[in-house]
């Protein structure tokens, strides 16, 4: 059907209209200053508005960025990416949760728990319920061994979705951890409450006997080491000495001391981890100098020609200990002084020239 041409009528209506539209001017159009009030999308933008929109969409192609460098397991470069989108501090409180639960990630798989379990507190506290950073979370507390904490977390979380596997997978190792870390704490106590009463009877045998202990950084003199040689003693008594051994008490109350005997003449040594306290010196000399020992070239080390002596350092003395002494009868001399729990003798060759060389300008005093 072809169309009809206008009439008349319509052909003046429309002269008249533009007429009148060239005369009078628009009136509902902006001016270039005013663009920014108008009703894009219904919506009126302010120029905060705008700054907002603009920080979203930035902290957005962190967010992507950060994601992309993750998937690649540059993990620092992720961090980097998902620091500078919180710094954009947008005002989107689910966009920042995904940031920092994302930051966590990284951190976590360098290794930085303690920097991820930060970043997923401050996830929760933008979204309470985020399931991620509370998975997250439960990992990181697991790594640091917070057991119980961890255990707390997976059941937060549990609360919001009761099947989520990865949860029930983690309260379950973490339980179990807790569980062992708890009886581990248990025996702990008790080793730590039996050797408190060791050491207390270790400590009354001691006193009984009247045997004076110093520590070995301390000097004492006599008085001072018998008033209070308890707290020294325990703290000894707390760790083994270098050679691995300890002062001991057997079932019939009798003790056994680790003792250490010098050879000053060949710089040697001799470490002796149990002497009995009713042992006789020349019981132990006869055994360790049945063979002679390889140091001793001259092979003048024969039991019938060792002297065995104790130092006293305050008066820069020497007691010669005669070879039947017991030990006990030793550290129960007035001048004897216990130093570390670990009891010490020098050992020569009597008629040796390096004994009396020694011995020469020393006033030495004989035990009896």
């Amino acid at each position: 059907m072809e169309r009809s041409e206008p009439d008349a009528a319509d052909d003046n209506a429309m002269d008249s209209f533009l007429e009148k539209f060239q005369s009078q001017p628009y009136r509902g159009g902006f001016h270039e200053d005013q663009w920014e009030e108008a009703p894009w999308f219904g919506v009126t933008l302010s120029r905060p508005d705008l700054c907002c929109c603009r920080q979203m969409e930035q902290a957005k192609t962190y967010k992507d960025e950060g994601n992309d460098y993750f998937k690649e397991k540059d993990y620092k470069k992720a961090v980097i990416s998902y620091t500078e989108g919180l710094k954009k501090k947008c005002a989107d409180p689910d966009l920042n949760a995904v940031l920092y639960t994302n930051r966590a990630a990284a951190q976590y798989y360098l290794g930085n728990f303690r920097s991820a379990l930060n970043d997923v507190t401050a996830a929760r506290k933008l979204k309470p319920c985020h399931l991620k950073a509370i998975i997250r979370g439960a990992l990181c507390h697991l790594e640091l061994k917070h057991f119980a904490e961890a255990v707390n977390w997976c059941d937060e979380g549990l609360q919001i979705d009761a099947k989520e596997k990865k949860l029930l997978e983690v309260r379950a190792k973490a339980d179990k951890l807790k569980r062992t870390e708890q009886r581990d704490m248990r025996k702990a106590k008790l080793k730590e409450k039996k050797e408190q009463t060791q050491n207390e009877a270790l400590l009354q045998a001691v006193k009984a006997r009247n045997i004076r202990l110093v520590s070995e950084a301390v000097n004492q003199d006599e008085d001072s080491a018998s008033e209070g040689p308890g707290e020294i003693f325990l703290d000894g008594l707390s760790s083994e000495n270098p050679y691995g051994a300890r002062l001991s008490l057997d079932d019939q109350g009798r003790l056994s001391w680790p003792v250490l005997l010098l050879y000053p003449e060949h710089a040697q040594s001799d470490f002796i981890s149990a002497f009995h306290e009713d042992s006789r010196f020349i019981d132990h000399l006869m055994v360790m100098f049945g063979e002679t020992p390889s140091w001793d070239l001259e092979q003048k080390y024969c039991p019938a020609n060792l002297e065995v002596y104790f130092e006293d350092e305050d008066r820069a003395e020497l007691y010669r200990v005669p070879p039947k002494s017991t030990l006990l009868q030793v550290l129960q001399h007035p001048r004897y002084f216990v130093k570390a729990l670990t009891p010490a003798f020098l050992v020569f060759v009597g008629s040796s020239p390096f004994c009396k060389n020694y011995l020469r300008g020393r006033k030495v005093h004989q035990v009896k």
